[in-house]
């Protein structure tokens, strides 16, 4: 070979292996790219659905109160508080006492040291003897009493969250501003509208004060309602409680179907800061709190356990066992109005406006008299849904949906009853060393 064919040769040989080196790079980039494509086009689940260690602990401080964006534990304990006092300043006592303890026992520590036996938040007096009466032997110092009742001794937190709210009667009850607040009432804060088919007692419904204590086991969330209870002796009194639990897995209720599916993604702070947190048009102590409304929902199941499953997907509108061929001795006849909404179509888009955070319940069974026919008299299930929601606006969101539902949800309204129910202000989180609703009392 020549010298110049050889020179030749050697740049032909170059070009190709760069051409080579071009196309395997320009493939990576390719590759790459597509790689990272697929995985923004994948959605990363939001922490709402990630599995926790139930073991685990929640932050009790924080910009929001713990227990709303969380990722929902399996129980709660619900509870709706009436203030017995008239004195502002016990009422600071108690929301500060409240504070403190929750925050302990959400670390998993008893909700006072035990060193000095119960503390009240506002102690008793005793009252004085004159001119030689009888002492006053109805007086009985708390400090003897047990700081912790002791319950969840040895146990962990269970990633325990107490969520406080403040209901209409904390600001004006019987035409009576007893604390000074009724100024500072929040707008959003409406009395909730008696809807069509409500049956809820007047002893189920307001209340000055909500606390919802969530956790992954049952005792852990009654052991915190119980020692608040305890500390707000003579102060506030136990209006009207409810418990629940949520399956090991899924959101299905009692009814065979998902609840929660069009929730808003908490992880994303845009959607939660449009439809849930309260913002800057908000007064200061709620700005990153939120509107909770509860309802306790009673479900006929005797009567929906009776329906063709045909009907029940029909009512719901969604399937109930997915991929199921259903026998055609379930298919309901009687569906004829294929243009009727149904609950699914009827709840959205509201629903996307409204953070839900749902329970079941059981409570036993007791005497019913049906309110549909057969209009069966005898022992049912007293079962059904503590339906939770929060946001930014209950005029807007809950009240404008339900308010459909309860007139057009026509599949449905003849099997559940709205028996119990409230809406209450969950002010913004707390800072180590305030308590919880601080600036609604500092604030001018």
């Amino acid at each position: 070979m020549t010298e110049g064919t050889n020179t030749q040769w050697v740049a032909a040989t170059r070009k190709i292996i760069f051409r080579a080196v071009a196309l395997i790079l320009g493939m990576g980039m390719v590759l790459a790219a597509n790689a990272q494509a697929e995985q923004e086009a994948t959605p990363i689940p939001p922490s709402w659905k990630t599995p926790q260690n139930p073991n685990g602990t929640e932050a009790f401080y924080g910009v929001h109160q713990s227990g709303i964006a969380t990722p929902p534990q399996h129980h709660v304990y619900f509870a709706v508080f009436d203030l017995t006092t008239t004195k502002r300043e016990d009422v600071i006592a108690l929301l500060k006492a409240w504070t403190k303890a929750a925050e302990r026992m959400s670390r998993g520590e008893t909700a006072q040291p035990l060193e000095g036996g119960l503390q009240l938040a506002v102690p008793p007096v005793r009252k004085p003897v004159v001119n030689g009466a009888e002492e006053d032997d109805s007086y009985v110092d708390p400090s003897t009493r047990v700081a912790d009742t002791g319950e969840t001794t040895g146990m962990s937190s269970a990633r325990l969250t107490v969520t406080f709210g403040f209901g209409a009667d904390f600001f004006m009850k019987d035409g009576k501003d007893r604390y000074g607040l009724a100024a500072k009432r929040p707008a959003e804060l409406v009395d909730m509208p008696v809807f069509p088919g409500d049956q809820i007692a007047a002893e189920h419904s307001g209340g000055a004060l909500s606390i919802q204590a969530c956790a992954e086991d049952p005792q852990v969330a009654f052991h915190a309602v119980r020692q608040l209870a305890r500390i707000a002796t003579g102060v506030a009194k136990l209006r009207w409680v409810q418990t629940g639990y949520r399956p090991s897995s899924g959101e299905r209720h009692l009814l065979g179907f998902s609840d929660g599916i069009g929730n808003p993604n908490v992880d994303d702070q845009l959607e939660m800061n449009r439809s849930i947190w309260v913002g800057e048009n908000g007064p200061d102590w709620m700005r990153g709190g939120t509107y909770m409304i509860v309802r306790r929902i009673r479900f006929a199941l005797e009567h929906w356990d009776e329906m063709p499953q045909s009907y029940q997907e029909a009512a719901l509108g969604r399937d109930k066992h997915p991929g199921q061929q259903i026998p055609k001795t379930q298919v309901d006849t009687s569906i004829s109005d294929e243009n009727e909404k149904t609950h699914f179509h009827l709840v959205l888009p509201k629903s996307t406006f409204m953070l839900r955070r749902s329970y079941s319940y059981n409570n036993g069974v007791d005497f019913t008299v049906e309110r549909w026919p057969p209009w069966r008299q005898g022992l049912e299930y007293n079962v059904g849904m503590l339906f939770i929601c929060y946001q930014n606006n209950p005029s807007t969101a809950f009240i404008d949906m339900y308010g459909k539902m309860s007139r057009y949800d026509i599949k449905l309204n003849q099997f559940w009853t709205h028996e119990a129910g409230g809406i209450f202000a969950y002010p913004h989180g707390t800072k180590e060393g305030e308590y919880v609703g601080q600036q609604l009392f500092e604030s001018r």
